[in-house]
This record gives structure tokens, sequence and C-alpha cells, in this order.
């Protein structure tokens, strides 16, 4: 391993003796020697905090303790961080100093691109800043944020010249675009998958030695000694323990010294995602064609093409019976909903013609070995569906969704708590749970992260939760909407109208600098167009399409406006100062009851509403307050626009929801927080 060069300050050299403590066990066994030696470190670095102009935040340096500690005796460890205490910081400074003793990549999974890459600044601020003067990093990413130039290529020029698509193309092909990110503005979800990388042909393609993903997908599989620090979104990690288990090879390192997982609340969600697989006709299509090509150009068998002609009609009469279901059911895009029963598709003769195709592909012998691979893994998937819903398998979750417009099918495992206990928690490798929303109301440590726990299938420590250091007592105020109307499907109109108006009369106590969080796109939009009608003293923001949304926060900022938001701006969003003094939450974030994840979970629970519906929605609550106070001179107030929760509602998670939240100065009466507001000078 190559010595770490001393960090070079102001005021001359400054070697970090300290550290060659840690360099003498190199050579010894970790867990048996380390300990004193790494805690040691962790107090020295801490302790040139303030030299180095740093703020030592409360519970920072107890977290960093925690995962030393976890590490050094081979555990797991769950660890709720609140706001404020710095926690990127809290796991980077043990990350750095474990990756120097064992000499093996820390690796660290995040729920969000955003985040990925504040972790990747916060770790060269704070290598630099700590003497670790060379830390050799590399940020991961899903392949569908990165360009492809053997995509772009077949577009340009023979796309319409001039046409956004095309010159986008273009600017890919001279990598002036490597990646989404680099598009300023953002770019809608259509545009972009007509260029992003999809199927890549990896050491096939003549473009990998300029392509970012290839040298990406390189860097994240390292050997022992090529990386220090591995940040890659959840999404990733899971796909590597995946293909693991399947007894392939990983995406991502074969021996991390450590595992830390970042916004760990998100991750049952992104394995369920991860294990989902979702089906549209014209894919099914694609996948039809590209093994009746392969097996043609092998047996020249004529056969085939009926064989795929009559497995394409089953498909085209399944898709039209789900699609009848979407149009009946789903009120937004973004909806799973049950599948009727299929009638008159005779799926399992599509079964055995799929199984026939299968097992010709698994003796197929060719160059294109990777594209038979995914040809039969895409077949295999497609079996499983038709026996999904021919009612041979119930091992899966099955739903319908139109997430692009287009009607989809999915299935997924109904329970992903073994395989992450398995692939994850059972490992040699020593894996973090953090995030500042990982726990419950409860009396032991236990009960607080159970929710999470038995979802999560996770076995280890659990850690004493780290308070926010912010002072919630003295700068903030919730405030409950108690005479809105109960929201229901049957009074909508009702509820939206009485809330808007009280939207309205919170957003003038304030004069603007606030944002709202909607659960349902469609509230969204009602209040955007009822707002857009009045003649407002403040500047109107609405999110925008596509993943980033750097340019409407830059606006709202300057604008000190309102900002209409879901999706994305519940966790992640960071505005600090009074540019954001006013959060207003529309409806509790409770998950829709029919959706078939969630109707299974409740349907495996005692009590499903305070066991399932409650816990993930005060999950997702407690993200999305968070986005209020984000330094310790933050002034702020808390709205809640969903009468469920007054006192009056004697609903029985009132008490949990209050306990959860740290908001200490709670009303219902509007003139006590425009009092608040007018004391705090909120207002101005």
């Amino acid at each position: 391993m190559k010595p770490i060069k001393p960090y070079i300050s102001g005021k001359g050299a400054v070697v970090i003796n300290w550290l060659n403590d840690l360099y003498k066990l190199q050579k010894q066994e970790p867990a048996k020697n380390a300990e004193p030696a790494l805690v040691n470190a962790i107090f020295r670095m801490y302790d040139r905090f303030k030299r180095l102009g740093l703020t030592e935040r409360l519970g920072q340096q107890d977290m960093s303790l925690d995962i030393a500690d976890a590490y050094v005796h081979g555990r797991n460890a769950m660890i709720e961080a609140g706001v404020g205490i710095g926690k990127s910081f809290a796991y980077l400074i043990p990350g750095l100093l474990i990756n120097q003793l064992s000499r093996q990549p820390v690796i660290i999974a995040t729920s969000s691109i955003q985040l990925s890459e504040q972790i990747h600044k916060d770790l060269r601020f704070i290598g630099s800043r700590l003497g670790f003067s060379m830390v050799r990093s590399v940020v991961g990413k899903g392949m569908g944020q990165y360009a492809c130039r053997y995509r772009a290529a077949d577009l340009f020029p023979s796309g319409e010249s001039g046409s956004p698509l095309t010159v986008m193309a273009e600017r890919i092909l001279n990598a002036e675009i490597n990646e989404r990110a680099d598009l300023k503005g953002g770019v809608s979800d259509a545009l972009w998958s007509n260029v992003c990388v999809t199927d890549c042909k990896f050491e096939h393609c003549h473009y990998k030695h300029t392509c970012a993903f290839y040298d990406m997908r390189a860097k994240i599989n390292a050997g022992p000694g090529e990386m220090d620090i591995i940040i890659v979104n959840q999404d990733l990690l899971i796909r590597d323990l995946i293909k693991k288990k399947e007894g392939t090879k990983g995406l991502i390192t074969e021996r991390p010294a450590l595992i830390i997982i970042d916004e760990a609340h998100n991750l049952e969600a992104k394995v369920r995602d991860a294990q989902t697989l979702e089906f549209t006709f014209r894919q099914i299509s694609r996948v039809l064609e590209d093994a009746m090509q392969l097996l043609f150009k092998q047996s020249a068998d004529r056969s085939l093409m009926k064989s795929c002609q009559f497995v394409r009609r089953c498909a085209k009469e399944l898709f039209r019976q789900i699609e009848a279901d979407l149009l009946h059911t789903a009120k937004q895009d973004t909806d799973r909903i049950k599948v009727s029963a299929i009638t008159g598709v005779p799926l399992q003769q599509a079964v055995q013609i799929l199984q026939e195709f299968c097992l010709s592909l698994s003796v197929l012998t060719s160059r294109h070995e990777r594209e038979i691979d995914n040809t039969f893994e895409a077949v295999n998937g497609m079996i499983d569906l038709f026996q999904v819903l021919a009612g041979t398998e119930d091992n899966y979750l099955l739903w319908a969704s139109q997430p692009r417009g287009e009607a989809a099918v999915s299935i997924c495992p109904k329970g992903i708590s073994q395989f992450l206990k398995y692939s994850l928690f059972s490992g040699k490798t020593s894996v973090i749970l953090t995030s500042a929303t990982l726990s419950q109301s409860g009396g032991t440590l236990e009960e607080q992260y159970a929710y999470l726990s038995r979802s999560l299938g996770y076995r280890g420590e659990y850690m004493e939760r780290q308070a926010s250091p912010f002072d919630y007592d003295n700068h903030t105020m919730m405030y409950i909407a108690k005479d809105v109307p109960y929201y229901n499907h049957h009074n909508r109109e009702a509820y939206l109208e009485a809330a808007y108006k009280e939207l309205l009369r919170l957003c003038n106590v304030t004069d603007g600098r606030t944002l709202v969080l909607f659960s349902a796109k469609e509230d969204m939009k009602y209040i955007h167009k009822k707002l857009s009608a009045e003649k407002l003293n403040w500047a109107l923001h609405m999110q925008r399409e596509g993943s980033s949304q750097d340019g409407v926060i830059a606006e709202f900022r300057t604008s000190k406006g309102v900002l209409l938001s879901t999706g994305v701006f519940w966790e992640g969003v960071n505005i600090e100062g009074a540019d954001l003094s006013h959060l207003i939450v529309f409806r509790l974030p409770f998950p829709v009851p029919a959706d078939p994840v969630y109707e299974y979970k409740a349907a495996q629970a005692k009590n499903p509403l305070m066991d399932v519906y409650v816990p993930d929605m005060l999950l997702r609550l407690r993200q999305g307050t968070g986005r209020l106070i984000r330094s310790e001179t933050d002034l702020g107030v808390l709205s809640i626009l969903d009468s469920r929760l007054a006192a009056g509602a004697r609903n029985p998670y009132r008490e949990q929801v209050l306990a959860a939240l740290p908001f200490t100065k709670v009303t219902e009466e509007f003139g006590v927080l425009e009092r608040f507001v007018r004391e705090k000078g909120i207002h101005r």
C-alpha cells in the first residue's frame, strides 16, 4: 500500500504521525488488534476539527466510534443520525481509517444521485483537511444516467435535422455530454431514454475507451489496493448482491472492508425495485424477436416464426385487458393497481413455447455470449410473468401501471427480507445502516427500530439514536389545520377546495418562502392551476420533470416565493436560511392501501394500520419535515393540512406522530401561528 502523503497547510507541513499506529497493524489481524489504534485515530481527528475551522456536531463523534466498534467486532450496526449532526463526516472519517488499515475499499451506498455527488465532495474536503492527500474514489450510478455514444451514432445524422434529439445526439458524439447531469436545466425522461445506456455491449463496443459508463464499471469492480472509497447508489449495490447470490461475477469489488448504506430507510423499496420485472408489449415483442433471430441463425427452423407470433398474440391480448384495468382504476401514472384475472388467453401453451426457447438458448454457442445470456434471462422473466398471470406461480406480487404513459405489468418476489438477511447481513463484511429516519417511538432500541428491521431482515446491533442538535424548541412551531375536512376519494373536491384556501392563507403569513409537499401529482396540479389564476404577492413555482431540480430551486430561492413539489422533494433537498421558512405538508403521506405491495404487507400484520401504514407514513413524514430546519440559525413553521392529525379526530396514531417529530410547540389555532411568525420575524 502506498503511504499517505503529508497534508500541507498554510503554516507548513504537518505530518500526521499518529496514523503510524494503524500502519503497524496492516500486517496483523485487524479484528484482534485494531481497536485501540482505530479509536485513538478517530479521537485525534476530531481533536483537530477546531484548528481546521470545522464544527464538531453533537453525536458525530459517537457515531464514528460506533462504526469503528462494529468493524472491529465484525458486526452490523443500525444508527439513526438526526438532521444536522453531519453524518457523512461521521462515517467518512472511520471509513478512511478502515480503508487505510485493511487495504480494502469501503463501499458507500446512497439512495440518490444528488447525495452520491455530495458525499464525494465531502470525501475530498474532509480527506484533504485531515491529511489524506490522495484518496482514490469513484461515484457509480445506474446505467440510465450515462449517455451512450453507440445509440447516439444511430440517431445522428439520421434524425430530423435541428430537432432536440438530434442536437443532443451530436453533443454526445462530440463528448460534450457524458452523463445526464451534464445537461444544464435538465431533460425529460422521454427524450433522455433515446440516448442513455440500456443494453451495453461492454468490451464489444468500439466507443468503450471514451465511455463514462464503461470507465465507471471498471473502477467500482477494482481489485484489492486499487480503489479506496467506492460510492454507488443502492440500486447498483443490490444488483451486485443479486449477481453474487446467483453465482455470477458481481458489479462491485469482491472484498470490501466495510459497507455503509446511507438513507437506509429507502433500502426496502430499492430492493423491491431491483427484484421487480417490468414488461410492456413493445418490450416483449423485442425479446421475442431477439430470441427468434438468435435461434434461427443456429437452426434455420422456420417454425420459430410461427411460435413467436403465437406468444406475441397472447401478449397483445393480455395487454389489452391490462390497459382496460388501468383505464378504469389508475388515477395517476405511478399508481400500482391490481390485475384482473386474464381470460381467453392460452398462457400455459405460451409458457411451454417459452420454455423450449430457453432450453435452446441455454445450449446455443456463439461469440455473442452476452447477448444470448441477456435474451435467456428476459425469456425466463416472461415465463415467470405468464405463470403468475395463469395462477400457477404464487410467490410473486403482481400489478399494472403506466409509468411512462405506456401500459406495463410487473412482478416482484413477495418477501425480500430473506434475500437481504442472507445476501447482505450474514456476510463477512460489516454493514452500517444509517439515515435521519430509521426509527419509530418505543421503549427499547429494538422496538424503535423494529419496523425497518423486520422489513429488511436485519441482523445486527441497534445503536443509540443521535438526535439533531438544532433548537427546535425555540426556532419552530407546528400547525395542524383542524377545520379542513378529512380527505377521501368521495369528498376529494371538497377537501382540495378547503385545503387550497388554507394553503393560500398560510403562504401569505410568511410572505411566501414556502415549500409545499404533496403526496399526489394530481393534487399538486390542481393547486397550481388554482393559484395561477390568483393575483399573488409572491412568485409561484412548480417542480419540473426530470432528475435535476437545481434550476427550480435556484429560482425559488431568488424569488422567495412558493414551490409546489412532490416525489424527490420529500428528501435530499437542502435549502438553508430564510429562503425556506415555511413547510406545508398537504396530506399525511400514507401509502395507498390498494397498492399490491402494501396490501401484501398488511395481510401479514396483526394490526395493519399501526404495524404497516402508520410506520411507513412516519418514515416519509419525518423525511419531509426534515427539509425545514437545515442549520443552527434556521427559523421555521411546519403546517399540516390534514385534520386526521387534529386532537378532535381522536385518531390512535396522533400521539405517535407528535412523539416522532422534533417540534415541541404544536398548535391548531391560526392566531397562535401568526403571533409566533411575527415574534420570530419570519414574515420579513
